[in-house]
């Protein structure tokens, strides 16, 4: 007899494109019937009968009293709603912090600052994730939050009022400031809040948003530097564990969590403030050429400094040594590859600057933990 086809609903009260991605891939590659409607009309079924759900529970207490009457293996991919014990596949919203961190700090920012305008699970844990990287670099983190501001208010004086208070909180910022925001609308609004009292993005303020959701962002006056937050993974993932749940597995007792993909680097927050002439020229020169093989003798002449002199500069400003720059920026290229191509290792190992397929293998693994290969399987499961 034929296999069963597995009927699938999904449940998603937020909507983005790149999930559905990632689970109509799943979904192609083992026969799936997906029962989507909701998602475009929001009518919820009533009495839908099938195999399993996907589901991001946010607002709407009625699709989660649907879900929770199907009584079927579920997926919900967010936190909205603790007290359903639901296993879950969730953004590592520190992971993605850190990611933040680290871009803000190789650039030389020293004020820091967390801006959410709503109480809302990932938000917090975003902010959380950026303040405790910081803080184990030595570095203090202030978060601003509309919702605590004495300006805060709701309905149509909204958006005037906390435009106007954001505003006023960036004037009064010690700069140069990183800024890392709740999501990308939130980037846009300290971002335009800047721009309305004349601070210079990114000279004075520098901006990163999260989740990659504006439209044509590469055509905006200041593109915002945002977070892809790998939701086309995500997707793929809850469907990959909402099959195994549907065979009979036994439910995870934590929920899984995937990794953000990468910064991606805009107009907003490209800039380095670092004052040292001879550091900031060595990390241009590591972020243009570091997919070649250039080496550490290459970086002394272009600071047009003694070895011992660069490695104690970098230190001073960055924390860390030249050559550990480099092979932070070449690894972070390699991740991009390996996540996003089918690129033998060989080649994506050539490209990265690296000499050898053996010293590339030996870096990698002693950065991330895991061989190339095994990175690549997790990241494109």
């Amino acid at each position: 007899m034929p296999k069963k086809q597995k009927r699938v609903f999904l449940a998603l009260g937020w909507y983005d494109y790149r999930l559905h991605q990632g689970i109509e891939k799943y979904a192609q590659e083992h026969g799936w019937h997906l029962y989507s409607n909701y998602t475009r009309e929001r009518v919820i079924p009533w009495g839908w009968q099938g195999d399993g759900i996907l589901a991001w529970l946010g607002a709407g207490d009625d699709l989660a009293e649907f879900v929770k009457s199907a009584n079927v293996p579920t997926v919900d991919f967010s936190f909205r709603r603790p007290q359903l014990k639901y296993p879950r596949v969730l953004e590592d919203h520190a992971h993605a912090a850190k990611l933040v961190a680290d871009h803000f700090l190789t650039r030389g920012f020293t004020n820091f600052c967390f801006y959410s305008d709503a109480d809302n699970w990932s938000y917090e844990e975003r902010g959380i994730g950026f303040v405790k990287a910081l803080g184990e670099t030595g570095h203090n983190c202030a978060w601003l939050r509309w919702l605590e501001s004495s300006s805060y208010a709701t309905g149509r004086q909204e958006w005037q009022r906390k435009r106007k208070w954001l505003a006023t909180q960036m004037k009064q910022a010690v700069k140069p400031l990183a800024v890392f925001a709740a999501n990308d609308q939130q980037a846009l609004d300290v971002l335009e809040s800047c721009e309305s009292v004349g601070i210079k993005i990114p000279e004075e303020v520098a901006i990163v948003g999260t989740e990659s959701c504006l439209l044509a962002p590469d055509v905006m006056p200041t593109p915002l530097s945002s977070v892809d937050t790998n939701l086309e993974v995500l997707g793929y993932r809850g469907a990959e564990l909402l099959d195994q749940l549907m065979n009979g597995a036994k439910a995870p007792t934590e929920p899984l969590r995937v990794p953000a993909a990468a910064v991606i680097v805009r107009k907003s927050s490209d800039i380095l403030t670092i004052k040292h002439q001879g550091v900031a020229r060595s990390l241009r020169h590591i972020w243009e050429h570091g997919h070649e093989p250039i080496c550490i003798k290459d970086l002394v002449s272009v600071a047009a400094m003694s070895r011992r002199g660069l490695h104690k500069a970098f230190l001073e400003h960055l924390g860390r040594t030249p050559g550990q720059e480099l092979q932070r920026v070449r690894i972070e290229r390699a991740k991009k590859f390996l996540s996003k191509t089918n690129q033998k290792v060989e080649t994506i190992a050539h490209d990265c600057g690296y000499q050898s397929i053996n010293s590339f293998c030996v870096a990698f693994k002693r950065a991330t933990g895991m061989s190339a290969k095994k990175f690549r399987e997790r990241m494109r499961r």
